[in-house]
């Protein structure tokens, strides 16, 4: 059965927005009574038969409801974008498929792309929430600077920076553990500044190591969704 997103059901009915519509009745050719199910992101499944589709859109009547269980923990990933869109786009389709429940991006100092096009890159994350089955839809932030970020006062009480330059850090291994959220910051290609590790470890960010190897900014970010993801099953 077709998996389709839709945040916005209201009791017993649904209505496909034009993008899911489109791929429903022109790509996948299916009509009225054809069933299908759906995902509302925020943490169920229903089973639905479609009923109408007048003009670029497809009504549902809603059949069944199956509620998932929440996640143990969650992540939150605050990430420069890469110069490389694709790249990001990588990182936020495995960190999705793998598990995570907020990503930020984040304008650094240091930062080659400091502008996105936060729709088309939400729909490579409902993308990958489908494919993968997920009830829950990660949250995508939209873009902020660095300092405007860490010193949020509503960040979670455990928050990392990871950077690449030596020193006293805990292991990402070490920091994980079951059912507690955690926050990581990973930099942009040229890494942070000193001036940005300084802040964040004044704001209340804990250095972490994610390993001896040197990694590309998405690697880390689908790095440490991986080892979370991996903790928490």
């Amino acid at each position: 059965m077709h998996l389709f997103y839709e945040p916005h059901i209201n009791g017993s009915t649904a209505e496909l927005n034009e993008e899911e519509s489109h791929h429903a009745l022109k790509v996948l050719r299916l009509k009225v009574g054809d069933a299908v199910r759906l995902s509302d992101g925020k943490g169920a499944f229903y089973n639905a038969e479609i009923t109408s589709t007048t003009g670029k859109k497809a009504g549902l009547l809603i059949t069944a409801k199956q509620e998932q269980t929440a996640p143990k923990a969650h992540l939150h990933i605050a990430m420069a974008p890469t110069k490389s869109i694709e790249r990001f786009e990588f990182f936020l389709e495995k960190a999705t498929e793998t598990g995570i429940a907020i990503i930020t991006p984040l304008v650094c100092d240091r930062s080659e792309r400091r502008q996105i096009r936060e729709d088309r890159l939400e729909k490579v994350i409902v993308s990958a929430a489908k494919q993968s089955l997920k009830a829950w839809m990660p949250v995508f932030e939209p873009l902020t600077p660095f300092a405007k970020f860490v010193g949020s006062p509503t960040l979670p009480q455990r928050k990392y920076i990871a950077w690449c330059d030596d020193g006293d850090k805990k292991e990402l291994k070490d920091v994980v553990t079951p059912g507690t959220d955690i926050l990581v910051l990973i930099g942009p290609e040229g890494d942070f500044t000193p001036a940005e590790v300084e802040q964040a470890i004044k704001a209340g960010f804990e250095p972490i190591t994610l390993g001896e190897t040197r990694l590309r900014t998405e690697t880390a970010g689908i790095f440490v969704a991986s080892v979370f993801n991996f903790v928490n099953q």
